[in-house]
């Protein structure tokens, strides 16, 4: 029997006897989160592959292949970059700057970002 009864969601993943439960699935595994304090810089980082047009930069055009896509809040703005996976430069993604008056709005537009830019399928 869980902490929350028979078949009802137990606390924190732990049953009544202090043993740790299956892991379950996390929304938002993955992703990499540094902050830098709620109105600090904050960013978040996901792996993804493009769909055939790949992603338009405003430094090199069009990168294409595996990629590391960074979602950063920074004063009062969200910025998108892009980097080929494991290298040193960020390339801004063009027209993906935005004005975001809450930092806690950080999560969703990086997450609809992911959805919009990796495409590993085509």
């Amino acid at each position: 029997m869980t902490a929350a009864g028979e078949n009802g969601p137990s606390a924190a993943g732990m049953t009544a006897d202090g043993t740790a439960e299956t892991p379950a699935a996390v929304p938002g595994a993955g992703m990499v989160a540094d902050s830098g304090g709620a109105a600090g810089p904050q960013s978040r980082t996901t792996d993804i592959v493009p769909g055939p047009g790949g992603v338009m930069t405003d430094e090199v055009g069009v990168v294409t292949g595996d990629l590391t896509l960074r979602t950063e809040y920074a004063d009062g703005k969200v910025t998108l970059r892009v980097q080929y996976k494991d290298a040193d430069e960020w390339y801004a993604v063009t027209g993906a700057s935005v004005t975001l008056a809450d930092p806690a709005g950080l999560d969703a537009v990086h997450g609809v970002a992911v959805g919009l830019l990796n495409r590993p399928e085509g």
